[in-house]
């Protein structure tokens, strides 16, 4: 019995190939502000949340987290709740609206983390 090898034709490697390169330009070229933050917002003013009376009375312990949309002269515009107790989440998203950020050239976000413990 005659067997031939399997082969892979050129033309394939070559489109593989050219994919490649397509997406690393793209990658390397296109300019994104999703990729990164070029430098992180400062904090000019903090308000501490509170930790909830009921969440005390339940034993309500654990994080929050949320993501802040800030203007580019420092308001907090947006928060997005991305988990957490929804008590807990409450006290945080009452205190992180009165929060303000040095200005920056555009909007940013900045993600936060609670942690709540009595």
């Amino acid at each position: 019995m005659n067997c031939i090898p399997f082969r892979r034709h050129a033309r394939f490697r070559r489109i593989g190939s050219a994919i490649f390169v397509a997406l690393l330009v793209l990658f390397f070229v296109v300019p994104s502000s999703s990729f990164a933050q070029a430098t992180p917002r400062k904090l000019k003013t903090r308000v501490e949340p509170v930790y909830p009376d009921l969440a005390k009375r339940n034993n309500i312990t654990g994080s929050a987290r949320v993501e802040l949309l800030v203007t580019p002269d420092g308001r907090v515009k947006d928060v997005k709740v991305l988990g957490g107790n929804p008590v807990l989440v409450q006290a945080v998203t009452s205190a992180v609206v009165k929060w303000r950020y040095e200005p920056a050239a555009e909007e940013s976000s900045v993600v936060i983390k609670f942690d709540f413990n009595p």
